[in-house]
């Protein structure tokens, strides 16, 4: 396998809950600490900065670590594990599925189960099944086994378990956690890149921790940092698939990163999306325009720093958000590492007091 289908790879197969995101900072430590200087906030998120030309402007880019998983709450006993769900789960994509669960002793393979459609009512059929009436079933005979064999406690993370596939279409690439683990392989990228070159200003790039459940290491981060522009990356739901039109979901695989222009978390710094919107031409960068009523991201809580912070959100589109199995075009992640790249090049200190002062 290519080196970079390799990355894309290990980084959407590792587990990392929210909370959990430790396996997660590893792999971007190992790959970015002899291009740039690591610190962290109190709460996990790794921080990556690479000084360049300047001290200021500073601009961060955040991608959240942590993706959608369950947490082990209770042990029947029969052996059965109850759970909760971290982060936005639909009971429609979780029935059925095979998970791990991340204990002391290992990752222990499982799946969610409930009572068979067989023994159910005609009427009960037609029901979804909440996901307070699922279980992981684990394999274990008994509650003891579970404990004290398995090495299975509440409080253990549970992650869901999909492989890293390049479909027959070799752009296309199918696995879990494309939220938001493609952001963490397009700022590690974007930070490599930046190493071998030179860009007026101080570029900070963030592994954050928590975004699923609150955007909470997004706030603790920008106050290690202090930063005067915000790029966030993250997906968006991809609107090319039967059933959703343009006005619900307008960006597509493979057409180019997608450029904020609203989140229910924040409407983007009008300046800075211009100017983004300007290098993406000027530089020939495949880009699409996209919006998102039913979600935010990380540039919700940074935006908000102190002073405020001029924010824009990058985002690739992602067909089956918050589930096992989601796909990304290979396209689409290259246009966004080649439109960061180019940003952080062109943005020194004129630059910014000019999209400030706009």
């Amino acid at each position: 396998m290519e080196k970079e289908l390799l990355w894309l790879k290990n980084i959407s197969e590792v587990a990392g809950v929210s909370g959990f995101e430790t396996r997660v900072k590893k792999l971007l430590a190992d790959r970015l600490e002899q291009f740039a200087t690591v610190s962290h906030d109190n709460l996990g998120s790794v921080i990556f900065s690479k000084q360049g030309q300047a001290a200021n402007p500073k601009i961060m880019i955040a991608s959240h670590m942590d993706e959608i998983g369950f947490l082990v709450k209770h042990i029947t006993k029969e052996g059965f594990l109850k759970f909760a769900t971290i982060g936005g789960w639909w009971e429609h994509v979780m029935l059925g599925q095979r998970v791990l669960v991340n204990t002391a002793k290992g990752d222990l393979p499982g799946v969610i189960g409930s009572k068979p459609p067989h023994v159910l009512s005609a009427e009960d059929r037609k029901k979804m099944v909440m996901k307070q009436e699922m279980y992981i079933d684990i394999g274990a005979a008994d509650e003891k086994e579970a404990k004290e064999v398995f090495g299975v406690r509440p409080g253990d993370s549970i992650t869901p378990d999909s492989s890293f596939t390049v479909m027959a279409n070799p752009n296309l690439l199918l696995a879990k956690a494309w939220d938001n683990r493609i952001g963490c392989a397009i700022m590690a990228e974007v930070i490599e890149q930046l190493a071998e070159g030179e860009h007026p200003n101080t570029v900070y790039g963030v592994g954050t921790v928590q975004e699923e459940v609150g955007l909470r290491g997004a706030q603790t981060s920008a106050s290690v940092i202090n930063p005067d522009i915000a790029l966030i990356i993250d997906t968006c739901v991809a609107g090319d698939t039967p059933g959703i039109t343009d006005d619900m979901a307008a960006s597509k695989l493979g057409k180019g990163v997608a450029i904020s222009v609203y989140d229910s978390s924040m409407i983007p710094f009008t300046a800075l999306r211009n100017f983004v919107i300007d290098i993406a031409e000027k530089f020939r960068i495949p880009y699409q325009l996209e919006f998102t009523e039913g979600g935010g991201t990380d540039a919700g809580r940074i935006h908000l720093h102190k002073h405020g912070v001029p924010s824009l959100v990058l985002s690739i589109p992602t067909r089956y958000i918050h589930s096992h199995n989601s796909i990304i075009h290979r396209n689409d992640y290259h246009a966004a590492i080649n439109l960061l790249v180019k940003i952080c090049e062109n943005i020194n200190h004129n630059k910014y007091k000019e999209l400030i002062q706009s």
